[in-house]
């Protein structure tokens, strides 16, 4: 048997190849068969988050699970193989056991210690073990890594100065205008991302919270939790035009916010600057969005050095 794990990070892709290689939470399963009907795949598992797109897999000793799983995201994702190998990285065997380890327990992230990561593997195997997508070696291999990832958080102090991209978002908009106090904010996306951004924004003291998600039951409950006001998601476009700060972190595969609508909506504002901070993988927000006059976009990529900036201030 044969164990590897290959994938992709903040470290070796920028966002625009990341978002290409993305798997959303409703289509995971058909990829997972998928990935299990590649020649000699045994069983598969699939981790994608805003800055990694990671496969694991084991094989039969005669396989070669290396060509499997490039061959698998090529066509899965639609994409030509040779532009996403260069980004690659593959461990096997103990290798692959240990990336897992720290992956699960934040080591490996772009903040380290930050607690989304082990909820997110979690899912990623959940979502796997439902599949009959694992039942064997890497099944034993990631629950172990979960007990790992306890162990290093109840053990050490790993967490303790921990911030999320969350509150990197949040930070970026302060260092923006200095204080948040009076600024108009709209949050579009009510997922744990969005939902510890709202919280974030509410302790900075901005003026008012705006929600919209596709689903307005979870917009009404994360409005209520910061005394936010529910926008309708068909028609959130008429609120940009209000607002200072818009931070996108929506499940959506495509863009949801167009050069457009942007310029739309900054002329309504008789181009008072509005900051655009898009957490969101694939991308929420139009990059070209950025050569709009006054309009100034920020994407996960530029937080990792808001987190630089974070970790350094505290050495």
């Amino acid at each position: 048997m044969k164990l590897l794990l290959t994938g992709l990070n903040h470290r070796t892709a920028p966002v625009e190849v990341r978002e290409r290689l993305a798997f959303d939470e409703k289509t995971l399963p058909q990829a997972l068969d998928q990935l299990k009907q590649r020649p000699g795949v045994l069983e598969g598992m699939i981790l994608s988050t805003c800055n990694r797109v990671e496969v694991a897999v084991t094989a039969d000793e005669q396989a070669d699970p290396e060509a499997a799983v490039e061959g698998f995201l090529s066509d899965s994702r639609s994409v030509q193989r040779d532009w996403v190998t260069p980004h690659l990285y593959r461990y096997g065997g103990p290798e692959a056991v240990r990336h897992l380890f720290r992956v699960a327990s934040s080591l490996d992230s772009m903040i380290v210690g930050e607690p989304q990561i082990l909820g997110q593997l979690k899912s990623a195997y959940s979502v796997a073990k439902e599949c009959g997508a694992i039942s064997g070696d890497l099944d034993l291999v990631v629950t172990k890594a979960f007990n790992v990832a306890k162990r290093v958080r109840s053990e050490t102090d790993i967490g303790e100065s921990a911030v999320s991209v969350s509150y990197a978002a949040v930070e970026l908009a302060r260092e923006i205008f200095g204080s948040l106090k009076g600024q108009s904010v709209l949050v579009v996306g009510a997922g744990k991302m969005a939902e510890s951004a709202a919280r974030h924004l509410k302790r900075a003291g901005v003026s008012e919270i705006l929600v919209t998600n596709r689903t307005r039951e979870r917009a009404e409950t994360l409005a209520a939790e910061v005394n936010g006001r529910v926008i309708d998601y068909e028609f959130f476009h008429d609120a940009l035009p209000q607002v200072d700060i818009l931070i996108a972190s929506s499940g959506a595969s495509h863009h949801i916010v167009t050069w457009e609508e942007m310029r739309a909506a900054i002329g309504k504002r008789r181009n008072r600057p509005m900051f655009l901070i898009d957490i969101a993988v694939p991308r929420n927000i139009e990059p070209s969005v950025n050569e709009l006059d006054n309009v100034f976009l920020y994407d996960i990529d530029d937080l990792a050095k808001v987190v630089d900036s974070n970790v350094r201030g505290r050495v």
